[in-house]
C-alpha cells in the first residue's frame, strides 16, 4: 500500500490559540527556542517529513486574548533545520510583502544549506494591518494580490532555473570556474516587478525548493494549479476534501503538468491521548478556554451573516447563508469548508467553533491513538488527500502524543515511512526534480 506524507505544525501554544490559559501551560513557550528544538527532535525521531509554521507580517488583532504567530518562521525554522539532519522545513512567506529576487535567493540558499530540505509556503497575506508595516496606505485587494502572486512566482521560478546544470566547469588547468554562457538573466519586466537576475548560485539539491500554496479562492486555486508542488488545504467533510483534490489535479493538468506532480496536504487539528476518555477530558478543558462570544462574531462575519443575528447556540441552516462566499471573508477556504458542514444539517456557532478547534477552521480530530490512525487512514483511502499537515490542538502535549502514539500505528499499517528513504524533501514527497526548459527570452551573461 502506498503511504502518505506527514507534516507537523509547530504553532504554539497550539491550534486552540487559548490553550496558554491551561494550568500546566507556559504562556511564553511560543518564544522559547529550547521548546521548539525539542519539538523538532521529536518530529525527526518519528520520521515526520517536515515541520510547518504559519505566519502573517503584522501583530494579530487578538493579542489581548492569545499569542500571535510569534517568531519569524525563517529564523525559527532555519534554526530547527540546523539542529536536525532529515527534517524538512515549510516556511511561510508573503508574495505581497516580499520581493521575488530576495525570496528566491534566500530559499535557494536555504536549500543548499539544508541539503535539500527547504520549502516555501507562499501566501498573499489576508491581514490588512500588514500594509502599514511596508509603507502602503491600504492593503491591496484580493484580485490584485493574486495577480502579483502569479507574477511573483513566475519570476522566482525563472530565477531558480537560471543556471544550467553544467554551468560550473571548475577547470583548474584552464583557470575557468564557470561558463557564463550557461548562466542566464531573466530580464523580467511586468506589471509589478522589474528583475534582471541571475541569482549568485546554482540550483540546490532539489532543483527548486518545494513550493507549498494555501488558498481556497479562485485566485489561490489557479495559482496552485500553475505553480504548487503541495497544496495545504482545509475541509470539514470528506466529500469536500475529495472534490478539492480532484479539482487541483485537473487544474495542474490544464496547466500542462502531470496531476501526480501536485500533492494535497489536508490540515487536521489533532487532540490525541492514550485513551478516548482522556482525550475527551482534555477536549472539554480546551473548550473552556474559548471566548465564545467573540468567536461567534468572527464566524458570522466569515460566513457573511449579520452581526448579532445568531447567538452561540442558535442553529444556522444552509438557507440562512448567502449564495456565495462573501468577498470580505478572511479565508475563502475556511468559509467554504464551514458552509459544506452546514449543508449536511443545521449547526450552532458553538458547534462550528468547537468542530473548527476554536476558530482555527480545520477539522478537529479527537480520540485515542488508534482512533486517530483509523480516521486518517479512512480519509486517505477515500482519496481526500495525499497526506496530512497535523496541527496539534495543544502543541506541548499533542505533537509528542501524535509522534509517539499514532505514528507507530501508521508505520505498522504501511501507511507512513519507517525511515527517511530519500535525502531531500522533494524526493520523500514523491515529487519529480523540475526540469523546465529555459525561457526563450533569457539572455546569457556572455
Amino acid at each position: 500500500m502506498k503511504g502518505f506524507h506527514l507534516n507537523l505544525s509547530v504553532m504554539t501554544p497550539g491550534h486552540f490559540r487559548h490553550a496558554w490559559r491551561l494550568p500546566h501551560a507556559d504562556p511564553l513557550s511560543y518564544l522559547d527556542i529550547d521548546f521548539f528544538q525539542r519539538l523538532a527532535w521529536i518530529a525527526e525521531d518519528a520520521k515526520i517529513d517536515a515541520v510547518f509554521l504559519g505566519d502573517a507580517p503584522a501583530l494579530h488583532d487578538g493579542i489581548e486574548e492569545a499569542p500571535g504567530t510569534g517568531l519569524d518562521p525563517f529564523v525559527l525554522l532555519g534554526n530547527l533545520a540546523a539542529i536536525t539532519t532529515n527534517l524538512g522545513v515549510v516556511i511561510t512567506s508573503s508574495t505581497t510583502y516580499n520581493s521575488p529576487y530576495d525570496l528566491a535567493r534566500r530559499f535557494q540558499d536555504l536549500d543548499h544549506v539544508t541539503k535539500g530540505r527547504a520549502a516555501v509556503n507562499v501566501v498573499t497575506t489576508g491581514t490588512p494591518a500588514a500594509a502599514a508595516n511596508f509603507g502602503l496606505t491600504e492593503h491591496p485587494g484580493k484580485r490584485t494580490r493574486y495577480r502579483r502572486a502569479h507574477e511573483f512566482l513566475e519570476v522566482v521560478t525563472r530565477l531558480w532555473d537560471g543556471w544550467a546544470p553544467d554551468a560550473i566547469t571548475a577547470d583548474k588547468d584552464r583557470g575557468r570556474f564557470a561558463d557564463p554562457s550557461r548562466i542566464h538573466r531573466i530580464d523580467h519586466e511586468g506589471e509589478f516587478f522589474s528583475v534582471a537576475g541571475p541569482l549568485p548560485v546554482k540550483a540546490g539539491p532539489q532543483g527548486r525548493p518545494v513550493v507549498v500554496q494555501a488558498g481556497g479562492s479562485e485566485g489561490g486555486l489557479a495559482l496552485a494549479g500553475r505553480f504548487a508542488d503541495v497544496v495545504f488545504t482545509v475541509a470539514q467533510t470528506r466529500a469536500k476534501a475529495v472534490a478539492f483534490r480532484d479539482d487541483i489535479r485537473r487544474r495542474a493538468a490544464a496547466a500542462g503538468r502531470h496531476p501526480d506532480d501536485v500533492k494535497t496536504s489536508l490540515g487536521v487539528v489533532v487532540l490525541v491521548a492514550a485513551t478516548e476518555q482522556e482525550a475527551r477530558r482534555r477536549e472539554q478543558e480546551l473548550y473552556a478556554t474559548l471566548p465564545i462570544e467573540r468567536l461567534t462574531a468572527a464566524l458570522l462575519r466569515n460566513l457573511g451573516l449579520p452581526h448579532g443575528e445568531f447567538g452561540p447556540d442558535d442553529p444556522i441552516a444552509a438557507d440562512d447563508l448567502p449564495d456565495t462566499v462573501p468577498g470580505g471573508a478572511f479565508s475563502a477556504g475556511f468559509s467554504s469548508a464551514t458552509r459544506a458542514l452546514i449543508a449536511e444539517g443545521p449547526r450552532t456557532p458553538r458547534e462550528l467553533i468547537q468542530r473548527g478547534a476554536g476558530g482555527a477552521g480545520h477539522r478537529l480530530l479527537v480520540g485515542s491513538a488508534r482512533q486517530v490512525a483509523d480516521d486518517l487512514q479512512s480519509w486517505f483511502e477515500a482519496g481526500a488527500a495525499d497526506g496530512f499537515t497535523v496541527m496539534p490542538a495543544e502543541t506541548v502535549v499533542d505533537l509528542e502524543n501524535f509522534a509517539n502514539l499514532v505514528v507507530p500505528i501508521l508505520q505498522e499499517r504501511g501507511l507512513f515511512q519507517e525511515d527517511y528513504g530519500h535525502r531531500t524533501l522533494r524526493g520523500r514527497l514523491g515529487l519529480p526534480l523540475p526540469s523546465p526548459p529555459l525561457p526563450t527570452a533569457v539572455q546569457a551573461l556572455a
